[in-house]
């Protein structure tokens, strides 16, 4: 199946984005680890694919269950509760 070059571009965003785990990716577009390499070495330049592959290999922020347990993000008083991208 052909996903839409809009949802495309967001899985390329959210593999390149350090802080965004492959897990994510998943559970918002139900692709795998592999699925998501595949697609970015046919989605990038060989050059940039290289530099992405060197870039996340190994990298915690990548797999959630690499991730350290740690105390819930400081979320200031001020800041607007978001769900689903709704303001709310």
């Amino acid at each position: 199946m052909e996903r839409p070059t809009e949802e495309l571009d967001r899985i390329v965003e959210m593999a390149w984005e350090d802080r965004t785990p492959f897990e994510a990716i998943f559970r918002q577009f139900e692709l795998t680890e592999k699925e998501v390499i595949r697609l970015m070495r046919r989605e990038l330049k060989p050059g940039a694919f290289r530099r992405w592959r060197k870039r996340v290999q190994n990298r915690p922020t990548k797999h959630e269950k690499l991730l350290p347990k740690k105390e819930p993000r400081f979320k200031s008083t001020r800041q607007k509760s978001i769900s689903h991208n709704q303001i709310t």
